[in-house]
């Protein structure tokens, strides 16, 4: 078997020592592979956990720092049990596949990064079941973690898939940050050391080995039609997460919460993106693992900043004088979207639909507009209802809205992530591709890498947002330090709603300074980003904020961590074009003072900066206009739950004043 294995083994991947295998019979392993990333840091192996027959098949993760290999995630257990039988037990190996290279560049819409490129070294190891049925494991190990997916490779038969035994053992004393399960994706992260709190967990998960040399998050990718979503629990054992199957509640009990498969069938990947914090940041690996691109064009995909009502109005969309307000606020700012929310079907107060997007229109911006995504999986009664449930009522409707000049759809209230209703999300996103509408979902599952496929979808919610200043009261104590939580977790893996940079009040008040945020707009990331504030809370604004809130971008170039630690701050810098914008939080009640590095800058570059940072106090800005380059650094105050923000644009002579 060495001998096949080196058979197929060329002289660079020799060279680069880029995957290694070992197979062998001891009494503890009965058969061993392990796969190393190009960069040689990551690596994962399969094993079994004994010698006899009932002894299930496991991977081990470790990370290499600093030449030493750190154990990331001593055992993940594999398995599926099908409806006809069970792929954890009684699995004979049969061989590992020649080892291969998978090399990929492509080009986002928009994201964290627009040009991506990722290398992996992938292998596929075999298993047969006494009965001469087969199921693979396909294995890749990347610069910035590792994925796996089930395979049954052989044609013809339906099955439901009974389990998925998939389970992280994730060792005491690793820290974690998890968040309850909901259906809406909408709750906090808590933080442990421990797995005593047992529960249903959603994704992503957040954890940092406990000397601290690794990081790591787990999600998973290219979720299609032939699955459900999942979650993790540590029910059954506190220290083992499992991937877990929607509740049979969920959707108000509407479809099945076992996946239903067809041969040939692979799973989604699972997904556990490594490295150090900033490599968990700015990695694209739930989109790298995806299905590319359906769309042979793209260039009536267009992110920007939306104007919308229902944070300071929750009826706003039902008057049309508001509607009005907020339609003249995105044209005063630039802005080429406003949001027509709930109730657009029951407007008055001057003016209908046909009234408000005409008055939108004339004003050079364009109307985004919301729906219930209706069925009986929801509640919620709000209309309009059931536009979006068919094909035959998607056609219908999205052909009005290209007739009115509807640039996108928000659709609401998805309530469950089972089989069907993963069908009905890409139902959605494949009409709408055919008539050209951006698609925005809320009420909804946390990205699964879907906006590389379809890459007209825009943003989604998954997440506990400012709009929780309508509904509790404890998002305003609750909120910093969430805050700086969310750049670690949820926005790792894909596009999130927040609807950030507040100034006035919603229902609750925030106790967030106004340069916290202002920074909200560069450290969340959305391609269609929903400012939420009142237009009195944007007009209030000195003229540098103001700048900022007019200009700053909705999809970017590149994206890097400069600091932070989940719960306590955050500072990032993204790119856009030749320009950085860079923004820093502090979550906790004590003033901090920081020293922002410009490393990250190209040699012999000058920049011209101008800082928006906390004043004396939560409600005024300190702004700086300075010169800076590469070897220069900035000390920046930030009050208790304060925060800045910052850009940075490279200097020329009609921008070369400076002021301090």
């Amino acid at each position: 078997m060495i001998n096949d294995y080196l058979t197929g083994f060329t002289i660079k991947q020799m060279a680069g020592a880029v995957v290694s295998f070992m197979f062998f019979t001891l009494s503890a392993f009965a058969q061993q592979a392990t796969v190393t990333s190009p960069n040689q840091k990551v690596s994962v192996a399969l094993l079994s956990q004994n010698n006899s027959r009932e002894g299930g098949w496991f991977l081990k993760v470790s990370y290499l720092e600093n030449g030493k290999s750190h154990e990331a995630i001593p055992q993940i257990d594999l398995g599926l049990v099908r409806s006809d039988q069970d792929f954890s037990k009684d699995l004979k190996f049969l061989r590992a596949g020649k080892p291969s290279l998978v090399k990929e560049s492509y080009t986002a819409v928009h994201g964290k990064r627009i040009n991506r490129s990722n290398e992996a070294n992938e292998v596929v190891a075999s298993f047969q079941r006494p009965d001469k049925s087969k199921m693979n494991i396909i294995i890749r190990a990347y610069n910035d973690g590792v994925v796996f997916r089930y395979e049954f490779p052989e044609k013809g038969g339906s099955y439901t898939v009974k389990d998925e035994l998939t389970a992280y053992n994730i060792p005491d004393g690793t820290k974690r940050w998890l968040e309850k399960w909901n259906p809406a994706n909408e709750g906090y992260y808590s933080s442990a050391a421990d797995g005593k709190v047992q529960q249903e967990w959603g994704y992503p998960a957040l954890f940092e080995n406990a000397d601290s040399t690794t990081w790591y998050l787990i999600h998973e990718a290219d979720v299609n039609r032939s699955y459900c979503g999942t979650k993790l629990s540590n029910k059954a054992a506190p220290s083992k997460y499992k991937t877990t199957f929607p509740d049979p509640g969920d959707g108000r009990g509407k479809g099945a919460s076992e996946p239903t498969i067809t041969l040939p069938w692979q799973s989604p990947w699972r997904v556990i993106i490594m490295g150090s914090l900033s490599d968990v940041v700015a990695s694209t690996l739930v989109e790298d693992v995806s299905t590319p691109s359906v769309l042979k064009n793209t260039d009536w995909i267009k992110p920007g900043l939306v104007s919308w009502n229902y944070w300071s109005n929750n009826h706003g969309t039902k008057d049309y004088q508001v509607v009005r307000q907020f339609a003249d606020l995105a044209a005063r700012m630039g802005w080429p979207y406003t949001l027509l929310d709930w109730e657009w079907d029951a407007m008055g107060n001057g003016g209908n639909l046909n009234d408000a997007l005409e008055y939108i229109h004339a004003k050079g911006v364009k109307p985004l507009i919301w729906y219930n995504s209706g069925g009986d999986h929801t509640w919620v009664g709000a209309t309009p209802k059931d536009r979006m449930l068919t094909h035959e009522n998607r056609v219908a409707e999205f052909t009005k809205l290209k007739k009115m000049g509807i640039a996108g759809v928000k659709i609401d209230f998805f309530e469950s992530e089972k089989q069907d209703m993963i069908k009905y999300y890409l139902d959605i996103l494949e009409d709408a591709a055919t008539y050209e509408m951006m698609v925005y979902f809320h009420g909804c599952l946390v990205p699964r890498g879907w906006s590389r496929t379809y890459p007209h979808l825009m943003t989604y919610e998954g997440v506990r947002g400012a709009e929780w200043y309508n509904n509790v009261p404890d998002f305003t104590m609750a909120a910093p330090t969430h805050n700086t939580i969310l750049p670690f977790t949820r926005n790792v893996v894909g596009a999130m709603d927040y609807t950030p940079v507040t100034f006035t009040n919603s229902q609750y008040p925030h106790v967030t300074s106004y340069g916290h945020e202002l920074a909200l707009g560069v450290l969340f990331e959305s391609a269609l980003q929903h400012m939420a504030d009142r237009p009195e809370g944007y007009n209030a604004l000195p003229d540098a904020a103001k700048t900022f809130v007019r200009d700053v971008p909705t999809a970017w170039d590149d994206t890097k961590l400069l600091g932070g630690y989940p719960g306590q701050e955050v500072i990032m810098a993204r790119r856009k074009g030749k320009s950085w914008y860079i923004a820093g939080i502090n979550g906790e009640q004590k003033e901090k003072r920081k020293k922002v590095q410009f490393d990250f800058l190209p040699e012999g570059v000058k920049y011209k900066l101008t800082l928006i940072a906390d004043g004396s106090h939560d409600k005024e800005f300190s702004t700086r206009y300075l010169v800076i380059s590469k070897s220069d650094s900035v000390d920046v105050k930030m009050l208790r739950r304060g925060g800045f923000a910052a850009s940075l644009v490279p200097v020329t002579d009609s921008n070369l004043t400076t002021r301090k």
